[in-house]
């Protein structure tokens, strides 16, 4: 049985080692940025309804991790007709398999469908993937 000495010297190799193991793994989480466009402040406000009565869950289910939500406040900046918002995702992988999964769950299907049943809610979806810098506070 190794004395109390060998016990620590063992921990604390072994610390250095998960260290060490960690800063070479690579960071890969990447962030999403996504700008759904709507023809008006209606088809705006149902879109804000589907996303909070329903897409926020769905898309926590399959992986997906919701920075935050934001609208415009000028007028020529899409005030009334955008939504923006930031989804962090493991990896760009991660993002890919997330994303298929979310538009193949039969809830979605659902509720995207009854949603826009009098048309599309967002006319254009942008999506914009962002690595963070070595200096951005948030990684």
């Amino acid at each position: 049985m190794p004395n109390m000495k060998t016990t620590l010297l063992i921990l604390i190799c072994l610390s250095a080692v998960v260290t060490a193991a960690s800063a070479l793994a690579p960071d890969t989480r990447v962030f999403e940025l996504r700008t759904y466009h709507t023809a008006s402040p209606a088809k705006l406000e149902a879109l804000h309804a589907r996303f909070r009565n329903h897409s926020i869950r769905l898309l926590t289910k399959h992986g997906m991790t919701l920075v935050g939500f934001w609208v415009p406040t000028d007028a020529d900046k899409g005030s009334g007709n955008t939504l923006v918002y930031l989804v962090a995702h493991k990896s760009r992988e991660a993002a890919t398999a997330s994303w298929a999964a979310f538009r193949a769950d039969p809830e979605w299907v659902r509720v995207k469908a009854e949603s826009e049943k009098d048309g599309v809610l967002a006319e254009r979806v942008e999506s914009v993937f962002m690595s963070p810098t070595d200096y951005s506070a948030m990684k």
